[in-house]
């Protein structure tokens, strides 16, 4: 059994991946550090470097947690590849971050922790970051 955790290289996903290797290392778990593009994007911010995925790994491996990066692209949305991986690996967790967002920008972008949130058959742990 695995901890999954949606990591994007902001302050967000920051918060998630700390929240998420906590949770591996008390509950004796491995951990899967989700990462993905959107197919087709040119620019896509939520794309992390080999240096931050290389740190997340370090700090998991630190906290005595076995982790690993499943690096991944998704046509529409990536609460899919979440929730995917997590019945495939029969996940204890879901971990994923949440941001800030107006009404508007919920209603017009939609909300992958939303999606997450709803449709997970798994429990699902939602992380903000400090202020």
């Amino acid at each position: 059994m695995s901890i999954v955790v949606g990591y994007v290289p902001t302050p967000v996903g920051e918060a998630a991946a700390t929240v998420a290797i906590t949770e591996a290392r008390l509950r004796g778990e491995d951990l899967l550090v989700v990462n993905s593009a959107r197919e087709g994007s040119l620019v896509e911010t939520t794309v992390a470097t080999d240096a931050d995925l290389e740190r997340v790994l370090a700090a998991a491996a630190d906290a005595g947690v076995v982790a690993r990066v499943v690096r991944g692209t998704h046509r529409d949305d990536f609460s899919d590849e979440i929730l995917e991986l997590a019945e495939r690996h029969d996940a204890t967790l879901i971990v994923i971050g949440l941001r800030r967002r107006s009404p508007v920008g919920k209603f017009i972008m939609g909300s992958v922790a939303q999606r997450i949130l709803l449709q997970a058959e798994h429990p699902v742990l939602a992380v903000k970051p400090a202020q």
